[in-house]
This record gives C-alpha cells, structure tokens and sequence, in this order.
C-alpha cells in the first residue's frame, strides 16, 4: 500500500472513531429505537411545535434517549398495549439541562416570539413555574422521565403547520393543534388545569383514555404527575444527577 493510501486510510479512521465518539452516550444510557423500535416517536423539542415556538437547545435531532432500565421498562408497557392494537408515543424523553434553562429565559420575556398562547390559554406565562407546569431541575434531565400517551398501532401524526392558528389546547380536539393521540381532554403541554389528570369536567371517553395510559404505566414501575396527564418518571432508575449532553 502506498504512502499516500496508508494516509488515506488513517484519515477515515480517526474520522469513523469521532463519529462513534460524538454518537456514544454516557454509561446507563440507550437510544429507545434500539430497545423498542415500535414506539412511535413525535419528539417535539426538537421542532417549532412546542410551546417556545422554536426547536430547543441541546436538541441535535428528535430522538429519545432514557436511561436503560427506563427504555426497557417502556418496552413492556408497549407489549401490553399491542394486544389491544395500541401503541405509545413519547413526546419527550432525555431533555438536556440547557434546553431547561431556554425555558426559564421564554417563561421570564413577555416579548418572545412567536405567539404560543395555546399552550397557556388560561394563565400569565411567567407564572408557569411557580404553578409547577415547568421546573427548574428535571427528572428528564436525569434521563428517568418520559411524555407520552397513547396512539392507535401504525398511525401517522398529522403534519403540524407552524403558520396555521390552532385554537386552545384545552378547546375541543377539533381545534387544538394535529396530534394522532387517544383524545386525552388536552392536547400535550396544555398549561392549563383540564391537564391534570384527575381533572373534572372531561367526557368519559378522555377520563377513560386518560386511565388507560396511567394503569399501563403504572403496571411497569411508572408514576405519573398530577398536573400532567402525559408525564412519568421512573424512579427504580433515577442517577440523582443531572445532564447536559445534547440530543443526537
């Protein structure tokens, strides 16, 4: 071989080696595709459609990252709901500690654009916080939390169009902004109080779907969080530490 195909060669090496090394996660760490590809994945910080308006720091591309054992956990709670032709989709997984302070500087400017008032119909934004819809430290961040809800098997979110004016993500499902999910009373991120869980004055039908996500999850280890019917940790795995890795 030839000097200059011996150098060849080494040049595509360290630059497999460095793509292996930016692709590695931290230890305990898995990507959920690689664990349970069947469960769908509409990763919303990675996009406009959130309630900031614009893709989040630390979000390279819209995949979700948990914490092995939470993964593996996920992937029973889907095998439980295939029986019933029913899917999970996850809305948010791993969320990066800067992506946690993007949203403390959105919640704190009262000029931010665009306007997102959908997502907070009800409330000032700069009261998020301290009614506990956002938080400053995260079981996400430590890789052990998840947004999710239910969709049926094989369904295709329906395209999200950032210049359209979708109603209140607490009006009728008609209204809110396109989303495949089981009707839940809400859409996901509705800052509002029909978004709790127990919340009184939904149907029947959304109290049951809302049930039907909580047992699911409930069965492999998940507890759901009061104000949100979307959101579950999973404290069997929980690091007691936050991260800051980017989404990749």
């Amino acid at each position: 071989m030839t000097l200059s195909r011996l150098a060849l060669v080494a040049a595509l090496a360290l630059c497999a080696g460095a793509a292996a090394a930016q692709d590695a996660l931290p230890s305990g760490f898995a990507r959920l595709r690689t664990v349970e590809p069947g469960i769908a994945q509409d990763m919303r910080y990675a996009t406009a459609n959130n309630f900031t308006g614009h893709p989040l720091p630390g979000y390279d591309a819209g995949e979700c990252i948990l914490r092995r054992p939470a993964a593996q956990a996920l992937k029973r709670v889907q095998a439980d709901l295939a029986r019933e032709n029913l899917s999970l989709k996850v809305y948010d997984c791993y969320r990066p500690a800067r992506a946690i302070r993007a949203m403390t500087r959105w919640a704190a400017d009262p000029d931010a654009l665009p306007d997102t008032r959908r997502f907070y119909p009800a409330l000032p934004k700069e009261r998020l916080f301290a009614l506990g819809y956002i938080a400053t430290h995260s079981a996400h961040a430590r890789g052990v939390a998840v947004d999710l809800t239910i969709v049926p098997k094989g369904s295709r979110p329906p395209a999200f169009d950032a210049n359209a004016r979708y109603g209140s993500c607490a009006g009728p499902s008609g209204a809110r902004a396109p989303d495949d999910s089981l009707d839940m009373g809400t859409g996901y991120d509705c800052f509002d109080v029909r978004s709790h869980t127990r919340a009184p004055g939904l149907t029947a039908d959304e109290r049951a779907s809302r049930a039907r996500l909580v047992a699911a999850m409930a069965r492999h280890g998940f507890v759901n969080y009061k104000r949100e019917w979307w959101h579950f940790s999973y404290p069997a795995a929980d690091p007691r530490r936050d991260y800051d890795f980017p989404v990749r």
